[in-house]
């Protein structure tokens, strides 16, 4: 598999990192950035591809996307 190939994330992850994305470009990050940014989030929050099924690996951590709800008032 290619360095850089998103062939082992979930349906979930790959509908995540597609969700962060759009919202960088709605802020104006360029679609590259918004691309790395996106895959880096999902990648903390998972810990990388995950195989799909009932009751494999570890919940998600999603610290990182409440990170920006500290300063969102």
């Amino acid at each position: 598999m290619p360095q850089g190939s998103k062939e082992k994330y979930t349906d979930k992850q790959k509908r995540k990192a597609d969700h962060i994305k759009e919202g960088y470009l709605e802020q104006g990050v360029s679609e590259e950035e918004a691309e790395q940014i996106a895959w880096a989030t999902v990648n903390k929050e998972s810990g990388g591809g995950n195989k799909s099924g009932s009751g494999r690996g570890q919940k998600d951590n999603r610290s990182a996307s409440r990170e920006g709800d500290k300063n969102s008032s």
